[in-house]
């Protein structure tokens, strides 16, 4: 072989070696190793705006009469402070589940919480330890609530809030679902907080909206983590077969019986 052609094919095989670890540099950052789908572990209920953790218990307790390992987890502050900073807490959460032993977290983000989410998830190595990632009336794309406080001025919205805005830094930063767990948005068409409603729906998710499950639901943004339909829906979206599609309304009635159940035991 002529010293021409030698360095020609060398080039080649440099040149197709490279694409192999790019490739591999590619799938390790999109998050293709993903968690396998079949070995559940413990479930991280996020908070949303403000931190309150009392409305997610409720669901909790669903899921842990379900058999889950359930932890909520604390705010960072009093839950208005940066969402990355709140990310920062999911981020702890989860290591510590995963040290005890758990095989995967599963995420539940309920508002902002689904915000924080998504930020850990893009940002803090999320996406290649979430099995599953479900949002319930999350602001995804901003609510006009918090673009009217964030005119208003720094003194009436905190660093949640002006994060929160349509347009803000962090939400044009955020790819809208990280490769790797899969992932639901659940929300409500008469959400009166996430305006408008449909701010919560993401490029890449299985989008429930309640009332295309249940046409008569009335379900506001404060009732989501304890409407029976909504409980049902992230019970399916966290079993081991995940949903695939979105409950077609002829299911309504036995998903918030089964809801509903669940939220009794």
């Amino acid at each position: 072989m002529s010293p021409r052609r030698r360095a020609a094919v060398l080039g080649l095989v440099l040149l197709v070696l490279l694409a192999a670890g790019g490739l591999v540099l590619l799938e390790r950052r999109s998050g293709a190793s993903a968690v396998a789908q079949d070995r559940p572990g413990t479930v991280l209920l996020v908070p949303g705006y403000g931190g309150g953790t009392a409305s997610l218990q409720p669901l909790a307790t669903a899921l842990r009469a379900s058999g889950r390992e359930v932890e909520v987890v604390e705010p960072e502050g009093d839950g208005t402070g940066d969402l990355r900073r709140q990310a920062d807490a999911l981020a702890a959460a989860a290591d510590a589940a995963l040290a005890a032993g758990a095989p995967s977290v599963d995420v539940v983000g309920y508002s902002a919480g689904g915000v924080v989410a998504r930020v850990w998830a893009a940002e803090d190595g999320g996406a290649d330890r979430a099995r599953r990632v479900v949002t319930l009336g999350s602001p995804h794309h901003g609510t006009d609530l918090a673009g009217l406080g964030a005119a208003l001025g720094t003194g009436a919205c905190p660093p949640a809030c002006r994060q929160l805005a349509p347009g803000s830094d962090l939400l044009a930063s955020l790819p809208e679902t990280p490769a790797g767990p899969r992932w639901v948005s659940v929300w409500t068409a008469d959400d009166e907080t996430v305006v408008p409603p449909d701010t919560a729906v993401l490029d890449g998710a299985l989008d429930v909206e309640v009332q295309a499950v249940c046409p008569d639901a009335r379900t506001t943004h404060g009732e989501l983590p304890r409407d029976p339909l909504v409980v049902a829906v992230v019970l399916r979206a966290l079993a081991v077969e995940p949903l695939g599609d979105r409950p077609a309304p002829d299911r309504c009635d036995a998903l918030r019986q089964e809801g509903t159940r669940a939220l009794s035991s």
